[in-house]
């Protein structure tokens, strides 16, 4: 059975579920976060060996006040909570994106559950926060340009093996599967450089409401898909 090493998710659809409930969007995060904590478990048993989410994009900071305070103290409880969880379920959990933004005890939360979990061997599971596509890449060209300058490194010594090794996801092998939940169809600046050769798979389910049936339904379209060596076959 061709089960994806890893899947990439865009949880989208949480305020529209809360509003179709007569619900405040705030209700809509917290279901949301219930979900992401029982799809890891699902991943992990369906033989997903990296799940990456999500979370909080370099854009939701124009979001509300108010929703942007409670999605940062859903972080704080799961980072409070998810050492204890991470070490029961052997998963190694990690944050990617620019966590300098982040309060400084969301960062030292942050630091220590990586730390913790970082030899755990169960599912390779990538919190994405204050994360954007470009940002993260904007980041590594600066880093590398760094290098140039202070001559440690050669202009012609760049390679894409290089520039991979310098992003977030640095050491992850790269998504094979991409998902977006709630009826849209774009990647919003998500893993832009990763998801290059990673199969899109888009459902109209709102992500509270996401499961277990929802994410065999995506793996079953991917393994419809004709890959070849983990790229895009070839049209003869």
């Amino acid at each position: 059975m061709n089960i994806p090493n890893h899947v990439a998710i865009i949880l989208d659809g949480n305020g529209r579920w809360a509003k179709a409930k007569g619900l405040p969007r705030t209700a809509g995060h917290v279901q949301g976060a219930k979900t992401v904590e029982q799809i890891c478990e699902d991943a992990y048993n369906m033989g997903i060996q990296y799940l990456t989410i999500y979370a909080f994009s370099t854009e939701n900071w124009t979001r509300p006040d108010s929703e942007v305070a409670t999605l940062m103290n859903l972080l704080r409880n799961y980072m409070k909570n998810s050492i204890k969880r991470a070490q029961k379920n052997n998963m190694c959990v990690r944050v990617i994106g620019d966590k300098s933004r982040l309060a400084e005890d969301l960062q030292q939360s942050i630091a220590q559950l990586e730390q913790e979990t970082r030899e755990n061997t169960g599912l390779h599971f990538q919190i994405a926060i204050n994360y954007g596509g470009r940002d993260e890449l904007r980041r590594a060209v600066t880093k590398l340009a760094e290098q140039v300058a202070a001559g440690t490194l050669k202009p012609d010594d760049m390679s894409e093996e290089l520039i991979a090794a310098t992003l977030d996801t640095a050491g992850i092998p790269d998504p094979d599967l991409l998902i977006r939940t709630s009826g849209e169809q774009r990647i919003s600046n998500f893993l832009l450089w990763q998801t290059s050769y990673a199969e899109l798979y888009f459902t109209p389910v709102l992500w509270p409401d996401f499961n277990k049936n929802e994410l065999a339904k995506a793996v079953e379209a991917y393994q419809k898909r004709d890959r070849r060596y983990g790229l895009v076959k070839e049209e003869s």
